[in-house]
């Protein structure tokens, strides 16, 4: 079974039926080319940790994988009467940790206040937030800054950790992952989830079993009770194992195989629009490079080679050649239909070797010169070819990028600690507001803000105006103020912006499930066949 989404804008949120097989009637096998970076849960703001953590963890609020919000570990959230800074939410009564400790509103200012912190990944999603407090075993109240409509969108990856466990194995802080800092919570597990960790060998494989006390047993499915994931970074054999029946579910199937995938007997396969963008990052900050072959300044700073850079790059061809079609060309750093992007918006230059090279020559850099390309090789779709690609295109206009190539656990440090000059990401906005694009990547890195902006811009006018999105209540005025930013960001162009992704999920017959535009998988809606 084959199943087709053409439109990307309106279908980043459209699902489809698809159905798996399994080793037995209770056991899932699942494969994906990406390990989880980390098992402590406000460490990684990253797709396959996160995905990992939702099987374990959860947060107050969760999204389903039609994209919808539902309650989680709480029941009600609302603003208060009596306080438009205050959110109140009503938590679950009844639920434990898998280690038999009862979950109460003491876990959830723990949790908040903790992924609040500094070396939280997550902060950012919480930067309008004063102060967590508990008025009670099963209510909570979070103050914000002003009126906050979009705090509970924010807490849907936010994952809820027992207060005292934390405490009884010094997992009070989070994990500096950048630091390369190994905690106990980066290698054990006690949450509230579907699933319980059973045994991990990072980068081999996972075992998972349901949870018998889980709260939700009579909410949801359940059909899967044990979960076996292997991480297989090589495609092809990723895609042997599936259908020779070695594992019953692969989230990403590489587009050179997607004919067979399609075509095989008991294997279905789901190609829909993903909530991903794929673009280039590039320091513009720094008055000289340390990767690069010019001395003394920094070519990137100029924004006629940015622009350059920006029509010498044939989206195009990389998604014919590169994606085999699996890719919308992108020019703007916002996957439809978060809120803000438009069409117009999504317009890019056209392909233009000669303008570019004129562009160069304006610059100064009519004989080029060579940087240091970084890509991650095992986290987007066809990353490093992408980047292949983009070093022949580059070439054409006298720019020798020199690709570095690692795995993402490699890669994403880098980013994170500024050692970067010019770098391949993705980003999807869990939230589906142009807020989470902002405060992530273009707020300068300050006042908890800007820790996956690694091109050193910081421009106090647009850190203001991303500031006053969290705040605004008034819908119009906040959306132009979208808008405006969306048009400052065009004019500085520090990230080129290539395609939106496109997922593709491969399942054998038993199973029953529906595909996440967020590539974001729960076991526990899955329901056989």
């Amino acid at each position: 079974m084959t199943t087709r989404f053409a439109a990307f804008g309106a279908a980043l949120l459209a699902t489809t039926a698809l159905t798996a097989s399994a080793v037995s009637a209770e056991t899932l096998r699942w494969a994906r080319a990406a390990e989880a970076l980390t098992l402590d849960p406000h460490s990684q703001n990253e797709g396959p940790t996160t995905t990992l953590m939702h099987q374990i963890y959860e947060p107050l609020i969760v999204r389903n994988m039609e994209g919808a919000m539902e309650p989680a570990l709480a029941t009600s959230w609302e603003p208060s009467a009596d306080d438009p800074n205050v959110w109140v939410f009503t938590l679950r009564e009844g639920v434990t940790f898998h280690g038999g400790q009862e979950f109460t509103a003491e876990d959830v200012v723990f949790s908040l206040d903790r992924a609040r912190s500094e070396t939280s990944n997550f902060k950012e999603l919480l930067t309008g937030v004063t102060e967590v407090r508990a008025t009670g075993d099963y209510t909570v109240e979070i103050v914000t800054d002003g009126p906050n409509p979009l705090l509970p969108n924010n807490l849907t990856n936010i994952m809820m950790m027992d207060a005292g466990w934390a405490a009884e194995n010094g997992a009070e802080e989070v994990q500096d992952y950048a630091a390369g800092e190994d905690t106990y919570a980066a290698r054990n597990t006690n949450g509230t989830g579907p699933f319980v960790l059973q045994s991990r060998e990072a980068d081999v494989r996972t075992v998972m079993t349901q949870n018998p006390d889980y709260w939700g047993m009579d909410a949801f499915p359940m059909d899967v009770t044990e979960i076996i994931f292997t991480p297989i970074q090589n495609p092809a054999t990723r895609v042997a194992a599936l259908l020779t029946g070695e594992v019953d579910f692969i989230q990403d199937v590489p587009v050179q195989d997607l004919q067979r995938v399609s075509e095989a007997d008991g294997i279905g396969l789901a190609t829909a629009a993903q909530n991903r963008v794929i673009f280039f990052g590039m320091n513009v900050g720094d008055d000289d490079l340390t990767l690069d072959s010019v001395e003394g300044a920094n070519p990137l700073a100029d924004l006629r080679v940015r622009q350059a850079i920006d029509i010498a790059i044939n989206r195009e061809a990389i998604q014919q050649v590169v994606m085999r079609g699996q890719s919308a060309p992108a020019g703007v750093i916002s996957p439809p239909p978060v809120n803000g992007w438009t069409a117009e918006l999504d317009q890019y230059p056209a392909y233009d070797v000669e303008a570019a090279r004129a562009l160069m020559a304006e610059a100064g850099y009519a004989d080029g010169f060579s940087i240091q390309l970084d890509c991650p090789n095992d986290r987007y779709i066809n990353d490093e070819a992408i980047c292949q690609a983009a070093v022949g295109m580059l070439a054409q206009i006298g720019i020798t990028a020199n690709l570095s190539a690692l795995p993402r656990a490699q890669h994403f440090p880098l980013i994170a600690n500024l050692e970067t000059d010019f770098y391949l990401l993705g980003w999807g906005v869990p939230t589906y507001d142009a807020e989470y694009i902002f405060n992530f990547l273009y707020h300068g890195r300050t006042e908890g803000r800007g820790s996956w902006n690694g091109t050193r811009f910081d421009d106090p006018e647009m850190n203001e105006m991303i500031a006053s999105l969290t705040s605004n209540t008034d819908l119009e005025a906040r959306n132009q103020t979208i808008a405006d930013l969306f048009a400052m960001a065009e004019e500085e162009l520090i990230y080129i912006p290539i395609h939106n992704q496109v997922l593709n999920w491969g399942v054998s017959d038993a199973w029953n499930m529906t595909v996440d535009a967020d590539d974001s998988v729960k076991f526990k809606y899955f329901s056989l066949n």
